[in-house]
């Protein structure tokens, strides 16, 4: 009885030892997995943001207070998006933009915060409205071709069109001007006399930016709209 009481605890610390290397092991790949798909899960983040836009949402978010300061902005890293995507309720809906020749479809969120930019196109002053002056929007710029403003870098260009939409009415707006400027120019969000939508994004090496600007050209009730717009607004953002 004696030998076996001694083998015990010998056993228990055994199997103690077993199970802190097999917990180890199993911490240590589904940490390495998240290193090598580290991208991925992150672009699956924003992409799983489908916000529902209506009128009604609209109106009330353009209400809300924001962030305008665009020098608090960080890299789009996985914990930025993480935290934006656990907190979509910071997040205030005022629209969407489409450009289908770029393939680009996102909403529209007021402000610059990191939220904002992590998962949509964020208005850079508090005082804009759709089809009145200048109406700029800032959005990452990201290795995928595909997310949030990725595209203007690699898709768009001049005489393209661009749509805005309050769930009200739809902007049209041409693009007349594709230009790459330094990183301090902030003269080209302000406000204009001339109706205008500008687009600004990262360039490839992040240290200036890429400005697309937009003319106005019309609007119209959002149900009169051609049947090819009101299906692209319908359809998923171009998270993807």
């Amino acid at each position: 009885m004696a030998d076996n009481n001694k083998q015990a605890p010998k056993k228990q610390r055994k199997n103690r030892w077993r199970w802190f290397w097999s917990t180890l092991f199993v911490l240590l790949i589904v940490v390495s997995l998240g290193l090598i798909f580290n991208e991925q899960i992150k672009n699956w983040l924003i992409s799983s943001y489908q916000p529902k836009i209506t009128q009604k949402s609209v109106k009330k978010n353009e209400k809300k207070k924001a962030s305008f300061d665009f020098s608090k902005v960080k890299s789009l890293d996985f914990s930025t998006v993480a935290n934006a995507r656990w907190n979509t309720a910071d997040i205030h809906v005022v629209g969407e933009i489409l450009m289908p020749q770029s393939k680009i479809h996102l909403p529209i969120a007021r402000g610059v915060s990191n939220e904002v930019l992590a998962l949509t196109a964020g208005t850079m002053r508090p005082d804009q409205k759709m089809g009145e002056g200048n109406y700029p929007l800032a959005g990452h710029h990201m290795s995928s071709q595909t997310i949030l403003f990725s595209p203007l870098y690699w898709k768009t260009r001049v005489g393209q069109t661009i749509y805005l939409t309050n769930a009200k009415k739809v902007f049209v707006y041409k693009v007349s001007v594709r230009k790459f400027i330094p990183a301090t120019d902030v003269k080209v969000v302000d406000q204009t006399k001339k109706k205008l939508v500008t687009l600004i994004t990262c360039d490839a090496t992040g240290a200036n930016r890429l400005m697309i600007r937009g003319t106005y050209v019309k609007q119209m009730a959002y149900k009169n709209a051609p049947v090819s717009v009101q299906k692209g607004f319908h359809s998923g953002f171009n998270n993807k």
